[in-house]
């Protein structure tokens, strides 16, 4: 899989020396700068720390099986902000390149929030994900008619969990798959439109829309 973080570091100088210092027991495979800069950290034959504790799709070791690129930006703690044009452009083809080469899923490509929902909230509700799904790089927010199943509260955190992300802190998984998939409300409450979302992304994964 592939994993997107935020540096939620106040500059890419203090970001990069800590991804790069042994004493803080976290590493990137990639770092990509506000104005476009790719910077290599870890070789991708080799594990990096960057996921921490985390799950996805019945994976605990996350980062025994992923590749990791952190994104210059401060983050929620230091002035979130949109991700600039330049490094959007720089990310993508980086992005294209890995999923080629490893053969990733589309599905497989998530943010730091989806495998850590109790954690962490990063890259969060500003990174342009319709914009790597319209290159075929991430799944697509599901549009159109969408249909509430009525799920209860109980059954929505199955059909999550079925979907990949670790329901253990229920709230804190609605409201990772909110950041992810409705960003424009995040109040980590179930209602129809959460459960209408979710439906939808499984019913493209059963029929096969997935790759």
């Amino acid at each position: 899989m592939l994993v997107l973080h935020y540096t939620g570091m106040q500059d890419a100088p203090s970001a990069i020396d800590w991804l790069a210092n042994p004493e803080s027991k976290v590493s990137a495979h990639y770092v990509v700068t506000e104005d476009g800069q790719i910077i290599r950290m870890v070789d991708e034959a080799d594990r990096a720390w960057h996921a921490g504790r985390a799950h996805w799709r019945g994976i605990t070791d996350v980062n025994s099986a992923s590749i990791g690129i952190e994104i210059v930006n401060p983050g929620h703690e230091f002035g979130y902000r949109p991700f600039p044009e330049e490094q959007m452009s720089a990310l993508i083809p980086l992005v294209a390149d890995i999923v080629d080469r490893h053969g990733i899923p589309r599905a497989n490509v998530v943010g730091h929030s989806d495998v850590a929902p109790a954690r962490k909230q990063d890259p969060g509700e500003l990174f342009d994900w319709q914009r790597l799904a319209r290159v075929r790089l991430a799944l697509p927010i599901p549009q159109g008619r969408l249909i509430d199943p009525y799920w209860s509260d109980g059954a929505f955190l199955l059909a999550l969990e079925r979907f990949g992300y670790d329901i253990g802190d229920g709230r804190a998984a609605t409201t990772a798959f909110q950041r992810r998939w409705r960003p424009g409300t995040i109040d980590g409450q179930i209602d129809g439109e959460c459960r209408a979302l979710l439906f939808s992304l499984l019913l493209d994964r059963d029929a096969g829309r997935y790759r």
